[in-house]
Formats: structure tokens, sequence, C-alpha cells
């Protein structure tokens, strides 16, 4: 095994500051996501909790906006995993450029596929996240719909 001096190391942490940003920039939008993640169910607990005193059209309207508040948490939920998956990834490419490079290892294969599985996770992630603020623009509308406000 050869040794590699903090001189070969150099380019390689240079390499490793674009995952680590990636990194960084994807915890963001899981702390966004997850404070949605939280709204969407602390909403859905109010209205869940209002359905048994609702009678008729109110009722149904509720049992409405929870099928979407639903479909949004498990929205979210993916968008979630899919980020998590995009950073857990990026992690994983930085320790891969690590090793290649103390051990001398010609991987570029293998750095290409977690960069793309990284990237590729990060857009559906993003493609997701994207869907559930249309479903709860779409559960606001249902929402000013039932409380008699006319279309904006």
């Amino acid at each position: 095994m050869n040794e590699i001096s903090v001189a070969q190391l150099v380019p390689v942490l240079q390499t490793a500051i674009g995952p680590v940003i990636l990194i960084s920039g994807v915890g963001l939008l899981l702390l966004t996501m997850t404070n949605r993640l939280g709204r969407a169910i602390d909403r859905a607990r109010t209205l869940a909790d209002a359905l048994p005193s609702a009678d008729g059209d109110v009722a149904a309207a509720i049992t409405a906006q929870l099928r979407i508040f639903w479909r949004r948490a498990r929205l979210i939920r993916l968008a979630i995993i899919l980020a998590s998956l995009s950073a857990l990834s990026a992690a994983i490419l930085i320790i891969v450029l690590f090793l290649t490079a103390l051990w001398s290892l010609e991987a570029a294969w293998f750095i290409g596929i977690l960069f793309t599985v990284s990237m590729s996770c990060l857009i559906l992630s993003l493609i997701v996240f994207i869907h559930d603020t249309n479903q709860s623009l779409t559960a606001l509308k249902m929402e000013l719909k039932r409380d008699g406000v006319r279309e904006l």
C-alpha cells in the first residue's frame, strides 16, 4: 500500500468540497420539508378533530381536505426520503473519494455512479416537493370554497 502525502490529499479535499456543499444544501431542504410535514400533520389533526361535530356538506368538505392532507404527507415523506438518500450518497461519495486516494484505486465509474445517484435523488425529491406545493394550493382552494370565498 502506497503512502499518500498531505500534498497529494489536498486535491482530494478540494474535490470533496462539492459533495459537502450538496449535503449542506440538502440539509436545509430537509429542514423545510420536515416543517411542511409537521404543518400538514397538525392541520390534518385539527380537521380530524372537527369532523365528528360536522354534518352534511361540511363533513364532506373536511373529509376531502383530509384526503389531500394524507396525500401531501405521503408526498412530503417521499421527498424527505429522496433528499436523505441524496445526502447519504453524497456522504458515501466523499468517503469513496478519500479511500480511492489513500489506496491509489481507480474507481471513477463508482464515483460517477454515486454522484449521479445523489443528483437524481435530489431532482426527484424536488419534483415531489413541487407536487406537494400544488396539493397544498388545492387544499386551500377547497377550504376557501367551503368558506364561501369565490374564485380569486
